[in-house]
């Protein structure tokens, strides 16, 4: 995703959201939008030519392969396409599918031009994007989990991260120091293998959905 404009396409069996699109992008100066498809199979025959750095796919497809089937077709021709599903769909299965198949971000149904404006920011600033209801579910997973790896404090600040809590939030609900925060994030990276909040959170939701 290296280009000034990012290149989006669009897969909906359902016609009348294709005006939608075609009237949220007209006014998004950073986005541009390639294309749209009834169906996965139709994206895919034009992926290579139109070269996305986005794909917003319907999940549900009337027939063929369904948009969660299709991200891996998609992410095997350019491992670095994002994904974000977009469904009236809320149900957890099948989001923890999504997201074992290695989508992006998860949209619900219906959406506005500036919360549709959001998400591509957030995928182009964070690699990640999701609507409050489902960002909710995560969260409340996150508050029943217990990490054995990780002390009792370190959980705490996990669940506090999923929330979206900065550091110095963190600190004062927890009457420490921001840097005795920073102290235990660090090994918290430390433990996950990773360099930053996105990519913590990221494995801890691949944690989640493996399980």
């Amino acid at each position: 995703m290296e280009t000034t404009t990012l290149k989006i396409i669009a897969i909906d069996n359902d016609v009348s959201f294709h005006s939608t699109y075609h009237h949220y992008f007209r006014s998004y100066f950073n986005y541009s939008l390639e294309g749209i498809y009834n169906s996965v199979e139709d994206a895919l025959e034009e992926f290579e030519y139109v070269e996305p750095d986005l794909i917003l796919s319907e999940v549900n497809m009337s027939d063929g392969l369904t948009g969660i089937e299709g991200i891996a077709q998609f992410k095997e021709i350019d491992p670095e396409v994002k994904v974000i599903m977009v469904s009236k769909e809320d149900d957890f299965e099948i989001i923890k599918k999504a997201f074992k198949n290695q989508v992006n971000g998860y949209l619900t149904k219906p959406i506005s031009k500036k919360r549709l404006l959001r998400a591509l920011n957030s995928i182009r600033d964070e690699g990640a994007a999701l609507s409050s209801d489902i960002a909710k579910k995560i969260i409340s997973m996150f508050q029943r989990k217990s990490y054995r790896i990780f002390s009792d404090r370190e959980n705490q600040i996990i669940e506090y991260l999923g929330q979206g809590a900065t550091y110095k939030a963190i600190a004062d609900k927890l009457f420490v120091t921001p840097s005795t925060i920073n102290f235990h994030i660090q090994n918290i990276y430390l433990k996950l293998d990773v360099n930053s909040k996105s990519e913590a959170l990221q494995k801890l939701r691949e944690w989640d959905f493996a399980s």
